[in-house]
């Protein structure tokens, strides 16, 4: 049996549908001379670093050392420059400006950053961040009474890339809008004066991963820069650690410079209200890391927006008012109370309602609702729910005579987004991405939408969704853990997606003694003991309703210093458990373990793979771009082979596993490239290519495997794309036998299929990009 930690980044649960974590044990690391002796200290440090793709001594300054880092240009960002100039003006006007922002601390942070810096260059400004009741977004009737009060420009933070009727709105009376925004780009922008959006950047481009607050920032340095005060901006850092912590920001590139850069300031800051928090949350400053903002700030922050108005928490940030500060400070904890009682209630209730209903186990998501559950911690309940039983949790709030509004937490592989977006004519509103998502729905349609949201999610994920890994980093006994030991890894820091937390691991521990912690007793402190005799203490978060190892037991976990009564101490916070390894027989001929190397965040990964093949018996799997003069080879003339390159990110599991299976290699190097071809148009035009040039040189024949391998897909995708064109009367599809295909030319007239065969193939693409973002992002893609 496997026990984890709801809390950790290696979260796992055991559940008859999904599959058993694998323990992934280190893998030998090849670490240059010249990155060990820039590095120096614990060996485990460079030895990290060079499995995270830093292999140089430059790579590894800019990596330890953020003033070793030269962040990008705020004017790389796309309408950047136009959204200063724009900016300017209004101010030169005395025009009004209003900052329109959402109710979470990524969307608060970002507020406070563009309204602080707007009053610096002495705009002439207002602001409005929406209620949970109100939603996300820019609603037009609240908008109308905006613009009715003189605004002339309107500058959006983390909201407003699809937010084409209210911007077209606002277009029509002569207002301009400034977006500045961080979620997923729609096929059409809005028709704004200026769209800020690091999604418009490639992947790869250290802007890529900003939040909303951390795009706001960007523009607000641009600012300042223009002002003749580049300094000023770096006061705003403290609120953007605060922003990039909370909305789980991936920690590469810019990003985790920013984090590194906020966290310095965070721990000095001069704002009232953060040092009021901090008094309120007894929390010392000095020594504040992204584990206090995850698990102690941000739950009291995103307290005011999901119980009472976010708009108070920019007031927190920005007064200058002692008693002021120390009175929201003290509300804002008051309403953090009241929110850790309501989620308890919640997640009670809902385990109830589980544990009365077996078709709620068995169905591949879990649909929950309610009439008084609190619209405000549902999503909170729904993520713990997920995390619990391994697969995607939807809660509902349905008060009588109201819309009902829910909130949806996913697993790694399921796109939960993309599936409830499917269910789009059953609902209100929609929106989020594949790991969150919330709706509002008549609440008469409830058991329809769950019914439809189980079909869809079966159908993406086969009804089997596979667990990540748990890459254990290093094996250690209990005397070789120190506070120096963590200091040294620490110098990694700051830890979270894209830069996870060293997971350690020792085997062969008891529990000799275990008690519950906590204001509502949901966590565990336990003391365990090695086979030497030596004992350290460990904390399970959320750990108290679990079943406890009841023999010998293996622990990975994290090593942390606690602060306890001043003195520092050695902790570990528990991230899974197994049953310790019993004595087994090596059978003879058994298939040897595949030896990963990953390359997945290398900074230069061109030149990584040219450096590769100088050695011989490589072989590169590469579809769609490849850098030029690489020999990358499509999945259907791969042979068997010592090492295998994996370049372009597969389309699939199943493809993943048809090439490991074909080549058989000893040694799998690990790339994350995009082929680039998951936009509907782009496909279908590649698609569309490839038809007309088996048309005019192969009379018509192909296969499906060849069209799969040509534009970075699915074969059941091609399928459908060959059906898209043919109802459109482009081609005509002769013969199928499920590999070759033999094909027509189209007789041009199109059917009333296109629509349907055009949502299949939507549909597929989605799929094959939330699992093309879970092989990029995972800790090890199961292979």
């Amino acid at each position: 049996m496997l026990l984890t930690n709801p809390r950790s980044f290696c979260t796992n649960s055991v559940i008859s549908s999904v599959t058993e974590t694998t323990w992934l044990d280190p893998q030998p690391t090849s670490v240059p001379p010249a990155l060990h002796e820039a590095v120096g200290g614990h060996p485990l440090v460079a030895e990290m670093l060079a499995r995270r793709g830093v292999l140089t001594a430059a790579q590894a300054r800019a990596f330890l050392d953020s003033d070793a880092y030269l962040p990008a240009s705020p004017y790389e960002l796309p309408d950047l420059s136009r959204a200063v100039e724009r900016i300017e003006i209004a101010v030169n006007r005395g025009e009004r400006i209003c900052v329109w922002g959402d109710f979470d601390v990524d969307g608060q942070t970002a507020t406070a950053v563009l309204v602080e810096a707007l009053r610096a260059r002495g705009a002439n400004v207002i602001y409005h961040i929406p209620n949970r009741r109100e939603s996300h977004g820019i609603h037009r009737p609240v908008l109308e009474r905006i613009i009715a009060t003189g605004t002339r420009l309107l500058v959006t933070c983390d909201t407003g890339s699809t937010a084409h009727e209210a911007i077209a709105y606002a277009k029509t009376q002569d207002v301009d809008v400034i977006v500045t925004d961080h979620h997923d780009l729609p096929p059409e922008f809005p028709p704004a004066y200026a769209l800020i959006n690091p999604k418009r950047l490639p992947a790869h481009h250290p802007l890529h991963e900003l939040p909303g607050v951390g795009t706001a920032y960007k523009l607000v340095e641009a600012l300042y820069a223009s002002g003749g005060q580049p300094s000023e901006a770096a006061r705003a850092l403290d609120l953007v650690a605060l922003g990039v912590v909370a909305d789980v920001a991936t920690l590469t590139g810019d990003v985790r410079y920013l984090l590194q850069k906020g966290l310095e300031v965070l721990r000095h800051t001069e704002r009232l209200g953060l040092q009021a928090l901090f008094q309120c949350a007894e929390l010392n400053p000095a020594g504040l890391t992204e584990d206090h903002i995850a698990f102690i700030l941000a739950p009291r922050l995103n307290a005011l927006g999901r119980l009472a108005e976010a708009t108070i928490a920019v007031e927190l940030f920005t007064t200058d008012d002692l008693t002021r500060a120390r009175t929201i400070a003290s509300e804002t904890e008051g309403l953090n109370s009241q929110r850790q009682l309501l989620t308890k209630q919640v997640l009670d209730a809902a385990l109830a309602q589980i544990a009365r209903d077996s078709s709620l186990r068995e169905s591949s998501v879990l649909v929950l609702t309610h009439p008084t559950w609190s619209a405000g911690v549902i999503g909170i309940v729904a993520g713990r729910l997920a995390e619990r039983f391994g697969k995607p949790a939807v809660l509902i709030s349905a008060p009588p005579g109201e819309l009902a509004r829910g909130s949806a937490r996913s697993v790694p592989g399921c796109d939960i987004h993309a599936a409830i977006a499917a269910q789009a004519p059953l609902l209100h509103r929609f929106g989020g991405h594949p790991m969150a998502a919330g709706f509002s729905i008549e609440a008469e349609r409830i058991p329809e939408f769950r019914a439809a949201l189980a079909r869809t999610i079966e159908a993406m994920t086969g009804g089997t969704l596979t667990r990540q890994p748990l890459q254990i980093d290093a094996y250690l006994s209990l005397s070789n853990l120190s506070l120096d030991l963590v200091a040294q890894l620490n110098r990694l820091a700051p830890f979270g997606p894209g830069n996870p937390p060293v997971c350690l691991a020792t085997r062969n521990l008891r529990i000799i003694n275990a008690t519950t912690i906590g204001r509502t007793d949901e966590h565990r402190k336990l003391l365990v003991e090695d086979e030497a005799g030596t004992t350290q203490t460990v904390l399970w978060w959320q750990g108290a309703d679990w079943p406890l190892p009841e023999g010998p037991f293996d622990l990975a976990y994290t090593a942390r210093a606690s602060d306890y009564q001043g003195q520092p101490e050695l902790e570990l916070e528990w991230l899974a458990a197994r049953e310790a390894e019993r004595p087994s027989v090596v059978v003879q001929g058994a298939a040897p373990a595949i030896e990963i190397i990953d390359y997945r965040r290398a900074s230069e990964p061109e030149a990584l793979l040219r450096q590769l093949l100088a050695s011989e018996g490589i072989q590169v799997w590469a579809e769609g771009k490849v850098p030029h003069g690489v020999p990358g080879l499509s999945r259907d003339v791969l042979s068997a082979g010592e090492t295998l390159v994996i370049w372009s990110v597969p389309p699939g599991p199943d493809e993943l596993q048809a090439v490991i299976k074909r080549v058989s290699p000893q040694r799998v190097i690990l790339f994350a490239t995009n082929p680039g071809m998951d936009e509907p148009m782009t496909f279908l035009q590649r698609l569309a290519g490839l038809v007309r040039h088996s048309l005019r040189v192969r009379e018509g024949q192909t296969s499906l495997s060849a069209l799969a391998a040509a534009t970075a897909q699915r074969e059941t995708t091609v399928q459908a794309g060959l059906q898209w064109l043919a109802a459109k009367g482009q081609v005509r599809i002769i013969a199928n036998t499920g590999h070759q295909v033999t094909l027509a030319a189209g007789d041009g007239q199109r059917s009333a299929e296109v629509e349907h065969w055009l949502h299949r193939v939507v549909a597929l693409l989605e799929e094959t990009a939330a699992y093309r973002a879970y092989f990029a992002r995972a800790d090890t893609p199961i292979l």
